[in-house]
């Protein structure tokens, strides 16, 4: 067979990079072409059908390539097309100081899961923390796994994140919160009465513009945030819809309206993060609390929530959380909750021990009474044959 009668249409674009991909002797063969264009790829395949037809050696070398050069390849081809420009930036640093400079001299394919865990071991002794370290295998799993997607490697390496401890949150009691708020004024004031009853993330709350909230609704959107000082959606990419409070309707509703952001410098433009930190401290100071950071007054609506009982379902869709196993670390503050779970199995059991149970109590009920009955002594309607009696005379303890 000629090697023009071969069907040429393998030559694909994968994001912004012309691919070839062909089989020949039931080998398959997957590379970026040189030249990045059609053109440039399907004259690239004919080169190497005729290298391979004429039984020239194929350079094995010339099939692998480093994981420095595919890593570049992936932040153009995919992290830049599917990311927003902030997690382009937190990929691109993981990338250029952390996998590249272990992993970049190494061949794509023989990268194995021994040298994920080499990786993990010297990120651990360079102090790194179990979580940081993740984030980074995190990058690094995607990034084979496209490589497995694109057929430029064989097999994925097993990748397995480190054990971390539960993440630890701080909130502020409600006395705090009166304290805070006592000594803040002016836009801080505001800002700290927002987001303790909003619960919205630092970068919404300075993307937050006045055509966002509904006054006859008293309803805010929260449809967009800052990143690394970049305005893109928020977290999730989830559009939400918050009530307002009372109080934070009549905050609002007293502020000068303008046509930009609600809470800016006096030039209009974005607050930065690292200035109103540094002043929340100093309102700390003032207030006579340890130093947080805006982060915690959103721990603080969400914690007081769960405190006053709302349901777990509820608070999740109020933050944003993607995944409820998010939300659910707060389930734990609601300790009127937990006692009110329990004492439906006290009150089932009392009902229980009132009537003459039977084929119409109910499964918790039921679980109650089984519960009772296994601490009670076990009796028999047979009295013990003398086998028994043997055995229990052995291996009674005097």
């Amino acid at each position: 067979m000629s090697l023009l009668t071969y069907n040429l249409m393998s030559a694909i674009k994968r994001g912004n990079k012309w691919w070839i991909d062909f089989r020949f002797n039931r080998l398959r063969y997957r590379k970026p072409s040189p030249e990045n264009s059609r053109a440039g790829a399907r004259a690239y395949e004919i080169h190497l059908r005729h290298k391979l037809s004429r039984g020239e050696p194929f350079n094995a070398e010339e099939n692998k390539i480093t994981y420095r050069k595919f890593a570049a390849d992936w932040l153009q081809t995919y992290v830049k097309n599917n990311n927003k420009y902030s997690e382009v930036i937190s990929k691109e640093q993981i990338l250029r100081v952390h996998l590249i400079p272990h992993f970049g001299d190494r061949k794509l394919d023989a990268i194995n899961s021994l040298d994920i865990e080499k990786y993990k071991a010297k990120k651990i002794e360079a102090k790194l923390s179990p979580k940081t370290i993740n984030n980074h295998l995190t990058v690094f799993r995607k990034s084979l796994q496209c490589a497995f997607e694109w057929g430029i490697i064989e097999k994925m390496p097993v990748i397995k994140n480190l054990k971390t401890l539960p993440q630890k949150y701080d909130y502020l009691t409600i006395k705090e919160c009166k304290q805070l708020i006592e000594k803040a004024d002016g836009v801080w004031l505001e800002m700290i009465h927002v987001v303790i009853e909003t619960g919205l993330r630092f970068g919404e709350l300075i993307a937050l513009a006045w055509d966002d909230i509904d006054f006859k609704k008293r309803e805010l959107t929260v449809k967009q945030a800052f990143a690394k000082g970049v305005l893109g959606s928020p977290k999730s990419n989830q559009i939400r819809y918050i009530p307002m409070s009372k109080s934070v309707y009549e905050v609002l509703h007293r502020m000068e309206k303008g046509e930009d952001y609600i809470f800016s410098d006096a030039n209009g433009k974005p607050l930065k993060q690292i200035a109103c930190i540094k002043k929340l401290h100093r309102i700390c100071n003032r207030a006579g609390i340890r130093k947080i950071g805006w982060h915690c007054l959103r721990h603080t609506f969400a914690s007081h929530l769960a405190q006053a009982g709302a349901n777990i379902v509820s608070i999740q869709s109020l933050l944003g959380h993607s995944d409820i196993r998010t939300t659910m670390r707060y389930a734990h503050i609601n300790g009127t909750a937990l006692r009110e779970a329990i004492n439906i199995l006290n009150r089932n059991n009392e009902a229980g021990e009132s009537k003459n149970y039977g084929h119409n109590m109910d499964t918790v009920s039921a679980f109650a009474v089984t519960m009772s009955d296994i601490s009670k002594p076990k009796t028999t309607m047979f009295p013990p044959n003398k086998s028994e009696k043997r055995a229990e005379a052995l291996f009674s303890i005097n």
